[in-house]
């Protein structure tokens, strides 16, 4: 049974071998190429806009992608914000989810089953209009701000999904290590620290990811309550121009940045759970 226990230092010994050098340079390889073929492509529309050979719709399409580039930045920092809030409630709650106590676990899973099956959409309306617009303080008032609202409705089905997660990666770890690290007179919590939580590292990682780019292309929602984002971006700039072959234009490039940022991010995943895999 000794031979079924995997401590950190192993685990990290395993992520510097061969396999874990040869990923790192393919997701290497794999942003730096699209970043090499976004500045080419703007060095080339900077001279075609500059000799006044670009057609009209792309001449617009150029003078806009600052503004949408700074918008979809926005939607980034939102899924990152709404992906650290969620993962440490959700670490939180999915630890509560495993308590010998039947009463918190039955809590922590009333938690995981509304906050996972709710719309998202419905949880950033409740959280925009449950959260007062301006907090008062005597004679102060401070604004609360429309992204906060955003982040914590998105953080609350990351949250939810997250426990799942973590509870599903301790609940695999075969019985047979906690038996045998507590015959080598492990501590319950040395156990979790030293030979459970790092293998469940692994486990969750390409679920998490899964997860950050759901809640990425969630984020186009936050237009909906005032966030000056890529989707309200875009909505400006088809009104403004006002002219129909630019929107169908700026909405298709809306849509190639979101698969862009998000589909690097599953071919990762998908790496990720075949290397997994294999070990």
């Amino acid at each position: 049974m000794a031979n079924d226990l995997t401590f950190s230092g192993d685990s990290a010994r395993a992520g510097q071998g061969p396999g874990g050098a040869g990923l790192a340079r393919r997701v290497l390889r794999g942003s730096l190429l699209p970043l090499c073929v976004l500045a080419l492509l703007a060095g080339a529309g900077a001279a075609l806009d500059a000799a006044g050979a670009l057609p009209d719709v792309l001449r617009y399409l150029w003078r806009w992608s600052p503004a949408l580039l700074l918008g979809l930045g926005v939607n980034i920092g939102l899924s990152a914000l709404a992906m650290a809030l969620g993962t440490v409630l959700g670490l939180f709650v999915g630890a509560l989810s495993l308590s010998p106590l039947r009463a918190v676990r039955a809590l922590a899973r009333g938690y995981v089953q509304v906050f996972r099956n709710a719309p998202i959409l419905v949880l950033i309306y409740f959280t925009t209009y449950v959260f007062p617009f301006e907090l008062r303080l005597f004679s102060w008032s401070v604004e609360f701000p429309d992204w906060i609202k955003v982040v914590v409705g998105l953080a609350l089905p990351a949250s939810a999904n997250v426990a799942e997660i973590f509870r599903g990666a301790v609940q695999s770890i075969p019985a047979a290590q906690w038996e045998a690290a507590q015959s080598l007179a492990f501590r319950r919590w040395q156990i979790f620290r030293m030979i459970v939580l790092p293998q469940c590292v692994r486990r969750m990682l390409p679920p998490w990811m899964n997860l950050y780019a759901s809640i990425t292309m969630s984020t186009a929602l936050a237009s909906l309550v005032g966030v000056h984002d890529l989707v309200d971006t875009a909505t400006v700039a088809s009104n403004t121009v006002a002219r129909t072959d630019f929107t169908i234009c700026v909405y298709f490039t809306m849509l190639a940045l979101f698969f862009a940022y998000c589909y690097p991010i599953s071919r990762w995943t998908r790496r990720l759970e075949a290397r997994h895999v294999r070990h």
